[in-house]
């Protein structure tokens, strides 16, 4: 089988394709895999890394003002979609695919399109809570959507269409228990571990109320073990705690490689709103502090957060009101009533698919077999 994925922008829509990708090699000796992103994309960097190869689409995205630059900008996109879809036709006439799954991104938006006006059996999955633009568009066309949470499917106007998958996880993140990933950290008492981190570049504002949490956790003497990874704003923050002494039990980290097993070993997560981090957190059961990003299209990630502080996962605090004290004092509050975080941590698990990789392989393999074709797809 030949299976094409498109995706781009950002990790979190990379990542589940990168995933999906391994999985139909492992299962499938002979399946053949082509990735598609955008040109300038950050896919182009690390998808070659993943080992597999990758054309490019001219494509861009609509910005929603009304200023000149944005006027600007969205007229060279609606050129890009012209030539996008030039290119999209050129790569579906080389590949001949049997399958074209879209995991988001722009460049999403012609490969999928095209493919479904061939006849080609095409799905989407969608990682945010409420579908973004190209999803929507997609949604008309694609046979299936695949999305992750229960609360998706009333965003869309085919519901028979939409499938309740997940989004796939590492399997890292399954293969040490809370004792033995803080084992491997090395956590030898009883206090709780607080991860905390807002993505994988950090953000300069949350890192600076971090700066104060810091501060204030060690004139309370550490009453909690905490890792915090402060991205591209780690040496600010070295500087700001230039005068501090920190205790062994509190880590300033560049970048937290060692993901699974700090989240395993966690009581406590301080994050983002991203579909891929909430993801994790479903995935393993974990009660969260999230302070959704102001600057994401459509307010995706505050979206997201509020479904799971809905279900009784997460507690949602919204940056522009945030503070260090603020952040401070609710980890406090929730690391002092166990209870109440093991509630949040079976409604976190219950809202989890562990095994959304295989639910989206079997949904693709029936539809690329022709088993599970949406009569209108091509409508």
């Amino acid at each position: 089988m030949k299976i094409l994925l498109t995706c781009g922008g950002t990790a979190g829509h990379i990542n589940p394709a990168v995933a999906l990708a391994r999985m139909f090699q492992e299962r499938m000796e002979d399946s053949q895999v082509l990735f598609v992103g955008a040109k300038g994309g950050m896919e182009e960097r690390l998808v070659p890394k993943e080992g597999f190869p990758l054309e490019t689409v001219t494509i861009s995205s609509f910005w929603r003002s009304l200023s000149p630059s944005s006027l600007r900008h969205n007229l060279r996109t609606l050129r890009n979609l012209s030539v996008s879809k030039k290119e999209a036709a050129r790569i579906l006439d080389g590949f001949q695919p049997d399958l074209v799954v879209g995991t988001g991104g722009y460049a999403s938006y012609p490969v999928v399109h095209e493919a479904a006006r061939r006849g080609i059996p095409t799905a989407v999955h969608e990682s945010n809570a409420v579908p973004g633009l190209t999803t929507q568009r997609l949604a008309k066309v694609a046979d299936r959507v695949m999305v992750g949470y229960e609360d998706s499917r009333q965003h869309y106007h085919h519901p028979d269409r939409v499938v309740v998958t997940g989004t796939p996880v590492r399997g890292e993140f399954f293969r040490l228990t809370r004792q033995q990933a803080r084992d491997a950290l090395g956590i030898r008492d009883d206090r709780p571990l607080v991860l905390s981190y807002w993505g994988s570049l950090g953000a300069e504002v949350m890192n600076g109320y971090m700066t104060d949490f810091i501060r204030r956790a060690v004139r309370e003497g550490a009453p909690f073990h905490h890792i915090h990874g402060a991205g591209r704003n780690y040496g600010a923050m070295q500087k700001a705690l230039a005068g501090v002494s920190l205790p062994p039990e509190i880590q300033l980290r560049e970048y937290i490689y060692d993901m699974p097993t700090v989240m395993v070993a966690a009581d406590l997560v301080l994050c983002r709103g991203g579909a891929s981090t909430l993801s994790e957190l479903t995935a393993i059961g974990k009660p969260a502090v999230i302070v959704p990003s102001p600057n994401v299209t459509n307010h995706h990630q505050e979206k997201n957060a509020n479904v799971l502080a809905r279900q009784g996962g997460a507690v949602v605090l919204l940056e522009p009101v945030c503070s260090g004290d603020t952040l401070y004092q609710t980890t406090q509050d929730l690391l002092a009533a166990p209870q109440r975080r093991q509630a949040m941590a079976q409604a976190m698990e219950k809202m989890g698919i562990p095994d959304a990789a295989e639910k989206i392989y079997e949904t693709l393999l029936s539809l690329g077999n022709g088993k599970e074709r949406a009569p209108s797809a091509g409508a």
